[in-house]
């Protein structure tokens, strides 16, 4: 990045794409630690966050999360995903966000420097070229560092530049908070003929959340 220039930037996140990477490397993402990482290195323009929901659950995990981001930054955009058993009885649920991506990037292009894709499916690949010819740069952010790898090879190739998810998992993991030293525990002394028998020490409370 130039020094003079601030580039425009915009997140485009696949969130079970991602889910599933950072997962397979061991570790959650901090969506406000994300933000906050891209925030300094680029004028942000907007971060679209994109999932599949199950209309038919009562109470989906996912929706603490949606709702969330919703007030906290991003652009969420949510379809219903589609239910339905495969050949050999198994529940499956297929919920692809594509198409709704490819229209949000193309919109923004003419606002923006830079595209961030957090996805590694190959059938982005188009998107990413047509993107290119807009004069816009293109960055994956994916992973090689798992067996197999999570990007596809041509949609790796065809981006300007692959940032493995490893790499940028200290910036964007929710940090921990060293513990607190606890005061030690000493022990009453044995009561003494004819005075009273001391107090006992009060027992620790547990440490406050930072």
């Amino acid at each position: 990045m130039s020094p003079e220039r601030i580039e425009r930037v915009a997140l485009f996140i696949d969130g079970a794409n991602l889910y599933a990477a950072s997962r397979t490397l061991g570790f959650d993402v901090d969506y406000k630690n994300l933000l906050g990482y891209f925030r300094q290195k680029s004028y942000l323009v907007r971060a679209y966050y994109y999932t599949a929901l199950l209309e038919t659950e009562e109470y989906s995990p996912l929706r603490p999360l949606v709702d969330w981001l919703g007030y906290n930054g991003y652009t969420v955009v949510t379809k219903p995903a589609k239910e339905f058993t495969d050949a050999t009885g198994r529940r499956r649920v297929k919920g692809s966000v594509d198409i709704e991506m490819a229209v949000d990037v193309l919109d923004l292009c003419p606002h923006l420097d830079h595209v961030i894709i957090f996805s590694g499916d190959g059938d982005l690949r188009r998107l990413v070229e047509s993107v290119q010819r807009r004069g816009v740069r293109v960055t994956v952010v994916s992973t090689i560092r798992t067996q197999p790898a999570m990007i596809a090879d041509e949609l790796r190739r065809q981006a300007d530049a692959f940032f493995d998810l490893s790499d940028l998992a200290e910036h964007i993991t929710r940090r921990q908070v060293e513990p607190r030293p606890r005061a030690p525990v000493v022990a009453p002394r044995p009561a003494a003929a004819g005075r009273a028998t001391p107090a006992e020490p009060f027992r620790e409370l547990p440490d406050l959340p930072e």
